[in-house]
């Protein structure tokens, strides 16, 4: 699985933008009679099926809710038999949403996944540390890194199979390349290795790049993780109905891939409906077959911007807010997680802050974070400083010793995972019998 599919448009193939509204153009009409096909839109179209781009941007926007009413299969255009994977989102913000996939689907979702600055191919082993249950994050990251020829290592990391240890284990001595991850988890490598002894910017030299995303990471935090582990950090947007949406050039900027989707951007406050600004993503995949989906509102909370990128991309960027643009009231402050992030992380690394929380009261900032006894005292000034001057309210910074956010049995633990079994010996644990854990 080393050869792309060429008849799918790939970076390089336009040059400005009127070319890549063209492209689009070109694939729309056969997207929109795959969803004729779809039981949805087809009593939504009724006796009007749209054709072409302004008969797509007379339809309503497809919702989430339209997602969880059509569940399971109310959205399939494609024989069940054509089918090669079935998935379900997290169920986060609701009733979770059925999304289905052909293999040529999957080709496009594969592709787009894999178009990182710092590429993809066979001289890697690329370490999956996302589910691989429903969701399709952990089948995604495996099925690029395939495609590339890459060698994975499938760390889910909702396994009891796969507990810390055994990730730096796998990290160090199998010469790890490449990983795919939530950021918070590439923080808890770090602890893990040094409760292993080892030094996460050193002593893992195989490693050339940690891929990153499913939560917000601000530019202090993602500056952090880098520095730890001595390799560059590159974010990933995009969600299990729609795969990929967005990835990083060299300037480390994020591109919507608009060559394979049409997006636009909804403010709910004004209705209004463009093509970049501040509002709610809404995206139309053209190489969806399965399951095509027109209009669909993420409800993410994004920017997105026209302006070109050194990086010569004709491409749109994007910034993903999400719960980073959510405040909490504190006093006569607004406090975010983003901000207060960038606080925590830009400490002096010497401190090795890696965990906090926070909580937003009435009257003040309540702030815990883990340090190292020598380092704890300086922290806890060092923070409570400058979140008072950022807020100008009453600040508690507590520095809690190491162990306390993050228990050191998590990071060194060894789980034992057992099958079912019922017949034991009389120096065993009985109370295992049939457990899977």
């Amino acid at each position: 699985m080393t050869i792309l599919d060429r008849s799918l448009p790939q970076l390089g193939d336009w040059k400005t933008e009127e070319d890549l509204l063209i492209l689009q153009n070109a694939q729309l009409g056969t997207m929109l009679g795959w969803a004729e096909a779809s039981p949805f839109y087809r009593r939504r179209f009724a006796d009007r099926p749209p054709t072409d781009r302004s008969g797509l941007l007379a339809q309503p926007f497809t919702t989430k809710q339209d997602l969880r009413d059509q569940y399971p299969f109310g959205l399939l255009a494609v024989d069940r038999r054509e089918l090669a994977t079935y998935h379900e989102s997290s169920g986060t913000a609701g009733r979770p949403t059925a999304s289905y996939y052909t293999d040529a689907d999957w080709v496009d979702l594969a592709e787009r996944y894999a178009r990182k600055w710092i590429g993809i191919s066979a001289e890697d082993t690329f370490l999956v540390r996302t589910p691989y249950a429903l969701m399709i994050t952990g089948h995604l990251a495996h099925a690029a890194a395939r495609l590339h020829g890459a060698t994975v290592v499938p760390g889910d990391n909702r396994s009891l199979a796969m507990p810390y240890s055994r990730v730096i284990r796998v990290l160090h001595d199998l010469g790890v390349t490449l990983t795919w991850s939530m950021p918070t988890e590439t923080l808890l490598w770090a602890a893990a290795a040094r409760a292993a002894g080892h030094r996460p910017g050193t002593d893992f030299p195989a490693l050339r790049a940690l891929f990153v995303g499913g939560e917000p990471l601000s530019a202090a935090r993602r500056a952090r993780i880098s520095e730890l582990w001595g390799v560059p950090v590159i974010e990933e947007y995009g969600s299990t109905e729609t795969g990929s949406l967005a990835g990083e050039c060299p300037n480390g900027r994020m591109h919507l891939w608009a060559d394979r989707a049409v997006f636009e951007v909804y403010d709910p406050t004004t209705g209004e409906v463009g093509t970049s600004g501040r509002g709610q993503l809404v995206v139309t995949p053209l190489y969806r077959r399965a399951m095509p989906l027109l209009r669909y509102n993420l409800e993410d909370e994004v920017e997105v911007s026209d302006a070109p990128c050194e990086c010569g991309w004709v491409l749109p960027t994007v910034r993903v807010l999400g719960r980073s643009a959510f405040g909490y009231p504190v006093g006569d402050a607004r406090v975010t997680q983003q901000r207060v992030e960038e606080l925590v992380y830009g400490l002096p690394i010497e401190y090795e802050v890696l965990f906090w929380r926070a909580r937003a009261e009435p009257d003040r900032l309540r702030v815990e974070i883990e340090a190292p006894d020598e380092h704890r005292s300086a922290a806890r000034s060092a923070l409570t400083a400058a979140a008072e001057a950022e807020y100008g309210v009453p600040v508690e910074v507590t520095a809690v010793p190491l162990g306390t956010l993050v228990p050191q049995h998590v990071l060194t633990g060894v789980h034992d995972v057992v099958k079912p079994r019922g017949l034991f010996g009389a120096d065993e644990d009985w109370d295992k019998a049939l457990l899977y854990y």
